[in-house]
């Protein structure tokens, strides 16, 4: 016995001595759940404060943060390992206070993120980092030389409902999701058995420290969104939840493209006979235009507004008094081959895909341009092989990939810009030339002040009146695409007045749920493939925009005329097939949009 007990108090003194796992667990609970973090830095529990639903898959051992470098700095550990782009994940954490001090596998520094806790969310921000300079030796660099650190990721378990664009899992028990707060943070996700990954990232560059993420849960849907809806007004974002509530949401729309104050009436007739209540200008009814967007940046009043501006605002007022909202329809990344921003003198600002150096002068009379760096892959599409040196753009027929490199067959002054005299050293590159139609446009680089100055010009238009927006041609940006589509849409959104009810576009990423309400419209269906590809496309998207709380526009219809539709013939748009159409976006509780031209109508006795 004096051996069994002597061995007891040997076991209870060492579980006195040894903290337990639960006692070295960190805790932080606002009035929906409770987030429980392990001594590892792992997440173990994410719970509902109501119903102590769980809403984590905690057996992996997933760590709340990582941090990223392109390689390692650190001279003892870039010689043991590889030298690559390489994610450590936290392996241990302190609180202080609201702040979590979390370090890494093998990255010697610590990380400092505050956690500031909301009644329906909590806010992972990081604040800075801890280092010691002996790490770091005699390097002449900042420190820590991170690329990215993973501000919150959340090992959700799976539910009957996954909405990739908002980032959150959901039922109707349920819903978890994580947030970026600003545009520039990276939100993604990541399939894994039983559960998926929710992230966010911050990345050198755009806003490392004092970038930050949210972690919402909520007891369904409903109460989701109003966390949701609390955080937009927080952090002062675009009202997504808002738009969504609007009762022009699912209305209807008819689009047009050439109404002027002399033909507005007609057109408001046509609208109402069409039952609809929105309506969507396209740009060229109040801007110049040519062709494939040619003079898009410009932004010139069109002579039919003799008054300029202001003859803009009375016409939007007959619409709007005939109980129609009206909204602008446009395009903001693209730069027209016929703009002031190209010819006579390429500006500085537009986009080039890949940087090459001169290696030789460029004179006059050559055919050849000489470049320090392999051309190989380079642009090769007809119409869009252009290079931009300084102001001048320069076409090319195709280039060499043995020393010494060149383009060849050259042309100089291309797109009517002006020639003029290159160095050797000077740097240029291959214009972003873009994808649609005829090549007479190029984008804007969202790195620099081209994109306001242009959204100054679509600001002061939408400002006479307009009330809802679609951002044509969104995808129309350069890399990293998840960053630049919703970036480039906001530096136009923040400077419209008032802010739109709703925006549709055609490309999104997760920060643009803030924004497009509406998600997209689809393009226009020819009535041989009409009702096929409203199966194939909408219709297969509305369950998925559901997900995220969203609906879609069911499709830009046109009203065909039986004949020649270009080189092919057609049998023109009949009544059954938009019958198919609405029946199929009511379901969904989806809207479409009406395009019928006032010079197809006049002619048409039941139009």
């Amino acid at each position: 016995m004096k051996i069994i007990s002597a061995q007891i108090v040997i076991v209870l003194t060492a579980m006195m001595m040894s903290p337990s796992s639960a006692a070295a667990d960190i805790e932080f609970a606002n009035k929906a759940f409770r987030l429980v973090i392990g001594e590892d830095a792992s997440v173990k529990s994410l719970k509902l404060i109501a119903s102590h639903e769980e809403c984590v898959e905690a057996r992996e051992g997933i760590p709340l943060f990582a941090v990223t470098q392109d390689r390692p700095f650190n001279n003892e550990i870039k010689l043991m390992h590889m030298h690559k782009r390489t994610s450590y994940r936290a392996n241990r954490i302190r609180r202080e206070g609201k702040h979590l001090v979390v370090g890494f596998d093998l990255a010697p520094y610590e990380a400092v993120v505050s956690v500031n806790l909301k009644p329906e969310y909590m806010e992972f921000k990081l604040e800075r980092f801890i280092v010691d300079p002996e790490d770091y030796g005699d390097l002449k660099m900042d420190t820590p030389p991170v690329s990215s650190f993973r501000v919150l990721q959340m090992p959700v378990r799976n539910r009957e409902n996954f909405g990739d664009w908002i980032n959150a899992m959901w039922d109707g028990k349920c819903a978890v999701g994580v947030l970026g707060t600003a545009c520039e943070t990276d939100i993604d996700n990541e399939a894994r058995h039983n559960f998926t990954l929710l992230t966010a990232d911050l990345v050198r560059g755009r806003r490392l420290r004092g970038g930050s993420a949210v972690l919402v849960a909520a007891p369904g849907p409903d109460a989701f969104l109003r966390a949701v809806e609390r955080m937009e007004e927080d952090f002062s974002l675009p009202h997504g939840v808002r738009s969504r509530r609007s009762p022009l949401i699912n209305a209807s729309m008819f689009w047009v493209s050439d109404m002027n104050p002399k033909n507005v009436d007609r057109y408001i007739a046509l609208a109402k006979r069409s039952g609809v209540r929105m309506m969507l200008l396209y740009y060229t009814c109040v801007v110049k235009e040519i062709d494939s967007w040619g003079y898009n940046g410009d932004w010139d009043i069109l002579p039919a507004y003799e008054n300029g501006i202001s003859d803009v605002a009375a016409m939007l007022a007959k619409i709007k008094a005939a109980g129609i909202t009206p909204g602008l329809h446009f395009l903001h990344s693209h730069v027209g081959f016929k703009s002031r921003y190209v010819t006579p003198v390429a500006d500085h600002r537009l986009n080039l895909t890949r940087h090459f150096t001169l290696s030789r002068p460029l004179l006059d009379g050559d055919t050849e341009l000489f470049v320090e760096e392999n051309p190989i892959d380079s642009v090769m599409y007809k119409g869009c092989r252009i290079l931009r040196f300084g102001g001048e753009l320069i076409s090319y027929e195709g280039y060499e990939t043995e020393p010494p490199y060149r383009f060849t067959g050259i042309r100089r002054g291309a797109c009517e810009t002006r020639k003029v005299s290159h160095h050797m050293g000077e740097i240029g590159g291959i214009l972003d030339v873009s994808e649609f139609w005829e090549p007479m446009s190029c984008y804007v680089d969202e790195r620099t002040s081209l994109q306001d100055e242009i959204a100054d010009k679509i600001a002061a238009v939408y400002s006479t009146g307009f009330e809802f927006a679609y951002f044509d041609g969104s995808e129309g940006v350069h890399e990293p695409f998840n960053y630049n589509v919703p970036y480039a849409q906001y530096r136009v959104w923040k400077k419209l007045t008032p802010e739109p009810i709703f925006g549709e576009a055609a490309a999104k990423a997760h920060f643009d749920w803030h924004m497009l309400a509406g998600a997209n419209a689809f393009d226009i269906f020819p009535p041989e493939v009409f009702k096929e590809k409203i199966v194939e496309f909408p219709l297969a998207e509305a369950p998925l925009m559901r997900k995220n709380f969203t609906r879609l526009n069911f499709g830009w219809w046109e009203l065909y005329k039986p004949g020649a539709k270009g080189a092919a013939k057609t049998i023109g748009t009949q009544l059954d097939m938009w019958e198919f159409g609405t029946s199929r976006a009511a379901a969904w509780d989806c809207p479409m949009t009406v395009r019928i031209t006032a010079a197809y109508t006049n002619p048409h006795p039941r139009l």
